[in-house]
């Protein structure tokens, strides 16, 4: 039989698993053990055999081994006081995946601080340029972010397919001194969420969520920067109704940037003389604006033209249509993924500094976190891909 580690702090056995999300009954419930086993480790009574240790570590609380013997634990992103436009229940709702996300952006974000010696590349920085004030409306940032960006409408609609796009926006904001990643989140009624910072705010975006929702979250997030916020977009946004002052105001506020920026009330009045509001025409307006039909409809409802049930319903619906037509598969190209979460922004900028001799190469793994062994592969790919 193995035997227990010795070394490891009790203290930092709880704070690990309650900083993943889990309970004692899920984490007995992944070793086949009765919850009171899990009680013991976290009390002191009893400790972890190491094979344990590395499995607490490394499949449920996505943590380096050696923390479990630190004194006592590290200090992190207090998501609850980080998101304060969320209800507790929501944040305390995150998955552990969607917890390890937000690890890793905030990771993320002091990679880029360490890539860029402390200082922000980007010439214009839109969440510098451009502050932003509730009493102004969305409608004024909409139209002040639209002249900044140097994106008019009919820039957007000629865009091809909706990959292209957020390929576009992605481009066009981290241009202004706004990282966006991606990553494909487990939970998929988080659509994403923004870390406000000084020098280098942080987007990131689920791609396991339709890209007509991606574009956004996008712009959803972008707002929580530019109101000096760190947001979460949710599928849902029924919360909203729960909270209450600057909370309230800053979600919403936010929802209908997003909806006014990606679709001008000035342009789409024009849309509403027709009469017509059927799915045929709403999906024709989605798609020439490059968005998803809920926001063509949400904008609908604003308007009082259709009643807050049909929306519901139709919402819930195309969801589950698109729930229905992800099947399982493969997961495609490794290094094709990898590349398009980090973007051809950061991969530049960490590549660059490895080969100007700035960075080692277990330090450009890190920074891209990958294994090593990865290295090379996705260097072949991004080159190869950016000659093409």
């Amino acid at each position: 039989m193995a035997n227990s580690i010795s070394g490891v702090n009790p203290q930092i056995l709880r704070w690990a698993r309650e900083r993943s999300g889990y309970t004692t009954e899920g984490v007995a419930h992944a070793f086949k053990k009765d919850a009171s086993e899990i009680e013991g480790w976290e009390s002191g009574a009893s400790a972890p055999t190491y094979v344990q240790l590395e499995k607490l570590a490394y499949q449920l609380y996505k943590r380096p081994l050696a923390i479990f013997f630190f004194p006592e634990p590290p200090q992190e992103l207090d998501q609850t006081s980080s998101f304060r436009t969320l209800p507790q229940y929501v944040v305390e709702e995150f998955s552990a995946d969607t917890r390890y996300a937000l690890r890793q952006a905030e990771v993320m974000q002091l990679s880029l601080l360490e890539l860029n010696d402390g200082i922000n590349p980007s010439e214009q920085k839109v969440f510098v340029d451009v502050p932003a004030e509730l009493s102004s409306g969305p409608t004024f940032l909409a139209d002040q972010i639209r002249e900044y960006l140097g994106i008019d409408l009919e820039n957007q609609t000629s865009w091809g397919a909706y990959a292209e796009t957020l390929g576009h926006w992605r481009e066009v904001i981290q241009e202004k001194g706004i990282f966006v990643f991606k990553r494909s989140f487990k939970q998929r009624s988080v659509s994403g969420f923004s870390l406000v910072h000084p020098e280098f705010p942080i987007i990131y975006l689920n791609n396991s969520t339709a890209v007509s929702r991606q574009i956004f979250t996008l712009f959803h997030e972008l707002s929580h920067i530019l109101l000096e916020t760190s947001g979460v977009t949710k599928q849902d946004d029924s919360y909203i109704e729960s909270l209450s002052g600057d909370s309230k105001e800053i979600e919403i506020f936010c929802n209908q940037f997003a909806g006014e920026f990606l679709v001008p009330s000035q342009d789409f009045e024009q849309h509403l003389a027709t009469g017509r509001y059927d799915d045929e025409t709403v999906r024709s307006l989605a798609e020439s604006y490059k968005v998803s039909r809920e926001v063509i409809l949400r904008k609908l409802l604003d308007r009082g033209v259709i009643q807050r049930e049909y929306y519901l319903a139709k919402a819930a619906e195309w969801n589950q249509e698109y729930e229905g037509s992800q099947g399982g598969g493969s997961g495609g190209n490794y290094y094709a993924t990898q590349a398009s979460y980090l973007g051809d922004k950061f991969l530049h900028l960490a590549f660059g500094k490895y080969y100007e001799g700035r960075v080692t190469f277990d330090q450009l793994a890190d920074y891209l976190n990958i294994k090593a062994r990865n290295v090379p592969p996705l260097e072949q790919f991004f080159f190869r891909k950016e000659t093409v």
